[in-house]
């Protein structure tokens, strides 16, 4: 484990909730930057355990401190701007014109409106610094509106009922330190009742060089580049957050400590609309509670303006991604969620839009629970390793459902007018990820060109099919997963194992594609799998499976609505499906099946019974017409038979 960052001064509230926060329990990585020698946070092969918690990925979070404690009302120093001057009554102020500055620690409330002017921070002594805004409004078109200089920690506290205004220069030097409109050289918390407005013409909106803790409060921002950035971490603990940004939404960037970099959001509702990735973290991202909207590159919609050089992904961390509570809700141009190491998913709601990759982790994907709803995609997840434990997952693709592969990615994907997908490369590699979820060190390999269609490495002819076994894993243990892919439905270039859950699969309809491509062995001990795709490359579990499965190449192909019975020798009917895709081949698997013993498939009747995704353990047979018997166990004629 990467040893925690020393503290500097523990007494004061951004510098306590830093430590409270544990900086990236997630990490204890070993990462290396392809192409160098040179160890950094952020890294092209990242070791990391996906199935770590958010308590253990923000290893101290108890610790966590109320900022309003350090806000002594009773002790303020009065500030009134007004014009192109302010007043003062007290010590540890000096008024230069339109240039306010605070040189010692304390509590100091500003009231007014300073045009073309500036409130500078800058402490000589100890202690924090609270600036307690009472209907102000700050403007300067030369350098930042509030610019925290020199202080152990510094806290703005919005006062109730008030609005508060920031705004700066249309434009810095590259050699400006301060460049945003409230900009802290040191740890900040925003916290308070009151709303604040802040306008970052020249670059970013709201920028600490060290921790930032969003509180309470209400705050509008609006950047030309990035709209919230603490480069040691970012945290939002609650309040109501509105970012509007030309570059990255809310962005922890620090790239030299694995302890940092990071960001949390507990609760308060959030939105982002970023022409870039809409939360970006060198690190980890870890969400907890509260409700995240973000937008990103004008939406999934807009895959097809993405350029090569862009990213515009809804969720973005160099190390882990967390989702343990709240609802999350991504409309991305690109990716929706991102993560170079792991991503896991707890419990909470994900609803995302994207226009490339739903869920992507280079090492491993984890859900144990919540709800995932990817209602378009190029591809719904992608990993090394992909592992379901729990919760509702449902994909609704351009191309595979599910993509399990091992390999280092560089994804290019273009849209067209018909919503088909454009071209990606991926080079899988002899010693990349293993199926454990964890990447060896030391550089990611390189060359390689993967099929067109998005995603990672191209899939094979499935279950001793054409393609190798790369070492990548596709383990189903709980859950729902409902697949609507117009690509290979459960797409593993190596292995696959169903021991539970609930697996439904519709498509593809082209005959391409297979509604399974598992390229090793796809084993099948437990759970339901229904599979209704193309007959063109027709993949079964494997034979030494412990639960009985039939496939079943239909007389014909039929429509997307038609509901299909699988009855047993007696005429019962075992299960019923109605599909939303056309088909010509189905795969079925759950205890009701047993091995040498014939089933029929028949075209009709109605579905009864609760469903999921359309399949039902019960069916009314009457009126249907049998399209074809086969044996369980045996792999339907011209498909792929399992190992």
């Amino acid at each position: 484990m990467t040893p925690k960052r020393s503290i500097r001064n523990p007494t004061t509230i951004a510098v306590s909730l830093l430590l409270s926060v544990g900086l990236l329990a997630g990490c204890g990585i070993a990462t290396t930057t392809a192409g160098t020698d040179t160890t950094t946070a952020t890294a092209a092969a990242v070791e990391v355990d996906a199935t770590q918690s958010a308590a253990q990925v923000l290893a101290a979070n108890e610790a966590v401190m109320d900022s309003g404690d350090y806000v002594d009302d009773a002790e303020a120093v009065d500030i009134a701007l007004d014009g192109d001057t302010a007043t003062t009554s007290g010590d540890g102020v000096t008024v230069d014109g339109s240039t306010v500055t605070i040189t010692a620690a304390g509590t100091y409330r500003i009231s007014g409106t300073l045009d073309d002017g500036q409130v500078v921070v800058d402490t000589a002594d100890t202690g924090t610094v609270a600036l307690i805004l009472d209907g102000a409004s700050i403007s300067s078109t030369t350098t930042a509106a509030i610019d925290i200089r020199q202080a152990d920690a510094a806290i703005i506290s919005l006062a109730t009922g008030t609005e508060n205004a920031l705004s700066d220069a249309a434009s810095y030097d590259d050699s400006a330190e301060a460049n945003a409109a409230l900009y802290s050289a040191t740890d900040l918390t925003i916290t308070g009742t009151g709303s604040l407005a802040v306008t970052g013409n020249g670059n970013d909106g709201i920028a600490s060089q060290d921790g930032l803790v969003i509180d309470s409060g209400s705050i509008a921002v609006t950047a030309a580049d990035d709209g919230i950035r603490g480069k040691d971490a970012l945290v939002i603990q609650g309040g109501t957050v509105s970012v509007t940004a030309g570059g990255d939404g809310l962005k922890s960037d620090d790239d030299e400590d694995p302890t940092r970099g990071f960001i949390s959001i507990t609760d308060g509702d959030v939105t982002v609309t970023a022409d870039d990735d809409g939360l970006a973290a060198t690190t980890d991202v870890v969400i907890t509670g509260g409700t995240l909207d973000v937008t990103t590159g004008g939406g999934a919609a807009n895959a097809a303006a993405a350029s090569t050089d862009s990213s515009a992904q809804g969720i973005t961390a160099g190390v882990i991604a967390v989702i343990e509570g709240g609802t999350t809700t991504i409309d991305a141009q690109h990716d929706a969620i991102n993560a170079t190491g792991g991503f896991h998913l707890v419990s909470g709601t994900v609803d995302a839009a994207a226009g490339d990759d739903g869920v992507h982790a280079d090492t491993a994907l984890v859900i144990d629970g919540g709800t995932l709803d990817i209602t378009t995609a190029v591809e719904g997840l992608e990993s090394a390793a992909i592992t379901v434990n729990g919760g509702e997952t449902s994909l609704v693709t351009q191309d595979d459902g599910l993509n399990a592969t091992v390999g280092s990615t560089t994804t290019e994907t273009t849209a067209g007018t018909d919503g088909a997908a454009g071209s990606a490369d991926a080079a899988p590699a002899d010693d990349a990820t293993p199926p454990d979820g964890t990447a060896p060190a030391g550089e990611r390999p390189a060359g390689g060109t993967r099929p067109s269609g998005g995603g990672m490495a191209g899939g094979g002819m499935g279950a001793g099919g054409e393609g190798g076994d790369d070492g990548s894993t596709v383990t189903i243990t709980g859950g729902t997963l409902i697949i609507d892919a117009d690509g290979d439905g459960l797409d593993s270039n190596g292995s696959a194992t169903i021991s539970g859950g609930t697996v439904v699969v519709n498509g593809p309809e082209g005959s391409g594609n297979g509604a399974l491509d598992v390229n090793g062995a796809l084993d099948v001990s437990g759970g339901t799998l229904l599979a209704a795709g193309s007959s063109g490359m027709v993949v079964s579990p494997a034979t030494t499976s412990t639960q009985g499965w039939i496939s079943a190449t239909l007389d014909s192909t039929y429509d997307a609505g038609t509901t299909v019975q699988i009855l047993d020798a007696d005429g019962t009917v075992v299960a019923s499906f109605e599909a939303s895709k056309s088909f010509g081949n189905i795969v079925y698997s759950s205890d009701a099946i047993t091995t040498g013993e014939s089933y029929s498939v028949a075209i009709g009747g109605t579905v009864s019974g609760a469903s999921t995704g359309g399949l039902a353990a019960s069916g009314d047979a009457t009126g249907a017409a049998a399209s074809v018997t086969v044996t369980a166990g045996e792999a339907a004629t011209g498909g792929m038979g399992g190992r």
